[in-house]
């Protein structure tokens, strides 16, 4: 597991010369991307989350497009289209920037329910259909989106089936005073061209390749079903986790554990996964935000037995 320990310090390592103090939101952007999930960014304005997620592409060295969601936005815009080509005397498809392998969906609350829509073939499925014609997207593919809270101005909430498409929901949050201060004077001299591609193609097919051999004792499984039966009998939840989101669970913390240098999952690996891999996937009656769903998973956690392990 040493390459998977490797691979996370160094990608850090990079990033941080331009993103400040946000070890712990890129770990989690690692993690999703080896578990080739997709990441929703919850958070106000100007907090950097269209610059960490350009750091990222760039560290990995692949394509990254971004798209900006607005309310008059096409799901043509995003796909691509098919239009007659005068010279060939033919129709030919002109890609759109879904063709990508990191995709910025910057600010995706913006666009209606329809244009939102469109992104759920490409997420699940990693493919497109236009005209009636299925084509594949490049791989890896992970869709990194944005979003303002739901209370802004002009924004569309996001449909159950189209955030349980998410791998993660996660709140990149205020820097501390001192972070802010280096931000500043890192602005001013270090630039986001500036970064150098440091991760091979060869690299990244060895850890796609052995992220899911990181095994799971009997023990370790059992508490992860007990957390997702909680939210399913919870009076509170209306709408407890799917089993797509148990698989997203189980995977996630297999590639925690393998970036932290251990073969096997531990229950602080499902501890730390839970709340950031769940939070979305569950209604709550009366309320949906992100902060108020992650302290209700906490206070499940809480509820529950940790087994002891046996290694």
């Amino acid at each position: 597991m040493d390459q998977f320990v490797e691979f996370k310090e160094k990608v850090i390592n990079n990033m941080s010369q331009v993103v400040i103090g946000k070890e712990k939101v890129m770990e989690l952007i690692i993690v999703s991307f080896l578990s080739k999930g997709h990441i929703l960014l919850e958070d106000l304005p100007g907090m950097g989350k269209t610059m960490m997620v350009k750091a990222f592409s760039k560290t990995l060295g692949l394509p990254f497009k971004r798209i900006q969601f607005t309310p008059d936005l096409l799901p043509s815009d995003i796909m691509g289209i098919n239009y007659y080509n005068q010279k060939l005397g033919d129709f030919q498809f002109r890609k759109g920037p879904i063709f990508s392998n990191i995709v910025l969906a910057d600010e995706i609350n913006r666009a209606t329910p329809r244009t939102q829509s469109s992104l759920l073939e490409a997420m699940q499925e990693g493919q497109v259909t236009v005209d009636g014609e299925t084509r594949m997207l490049n791989k890896p593919f992970m869709v990194l989106a944005t979003q303002n809270p739901i209370e802004s101005y002009g924004t569309f909430p996001l449909p159950e089936a189209q955030l349980d498409r998410f791998f993660m929901r996660i709140k990149i949050g205020y820097p501390t005073r001192e972070e802010e201060k280096e931000i500043i004077h890192s602005n001013l001299s270090k630039s986001i061209e500036d970064l150098e591609s440091i991760v091979s193609a060869e690299e990244l097919d060895y850890l796609f390749e052995n992220v899911s051999k990181v095994e799971c004792s009997p023990d370790v499984m059992d508490y992860i079903m007990d957390i997702v039966d909680q939210t399913r009998n919870l009076a509170e939840i209306q709408l407890g986790v799917s089993p797509r989101g148990t698989i997203a669970l189980f995977k996630a913390c297999q590639a925690y554990a393998a970036i932290n240098g251990r073969k096997y999952i531990i229950p602080e690996d499902v501890k730390a996964m839970v709340p950031k891999v769940l939070n979305h996937r569950i209604i709550v009656k009366g309320r949906n935000n992100l902060v108020d769903n992650e302290k209700l998973i906490e206070r499940i956690l809480s509820t529950i037995e940790v087994p002891l392990e046996r290694i």
